[in-house]
């Protein structure tokens, strides 16, 4: 099993997501999260298929699936590349690794 937890920044949600993978391609996925916009987001993507998403990049069905339900500030999200990260993990197509992204405002 991979696991992930996905810190999503400013709105202080978080996510955390399973995925197991038998075959090394079918991902079966399991999202919780403290986020409204993001548990609806999960209940589309119970099964991936990872060597599709990869082949379709930003089209498929995870990106599509956060398109339809992340709307305006959300659409920024960070989960959504966190689940496709974990989905490529699981199928051993990648590697685990930590990403981050730190954002810094400077003043003058």
């Amino acid at each position: 099993m991979t696991q992930a937890t996905i810190q999503a920044g400013i709105c202080g949600f978080t996510t955390h997501v399973k995925a197991e993978s038998p075959d090394e391609q079918n991902v079966e996925l399991s999202i919780d999260s403290d986020c409204e916009h993001i548990r609806e987001l999960a209940a589309k993507l119970a099964t991936v298929d990872a060597y599709a998403e990869i082949g379709a990049g930003w089209g498929g069905i995870i990106h599509h699936a956060a398109e339809s339900t992340l709307k305006g500030c959300c659409a920024g999200c960070i989960v959504p590349s966190g689940i496709f990260k974990t989905v490529q993990v699981a199928a051993r197509v990648a590697l685990p690794q930590t990403a981050s992204i730190q954002i810094h405002k400077e003043t003058q």
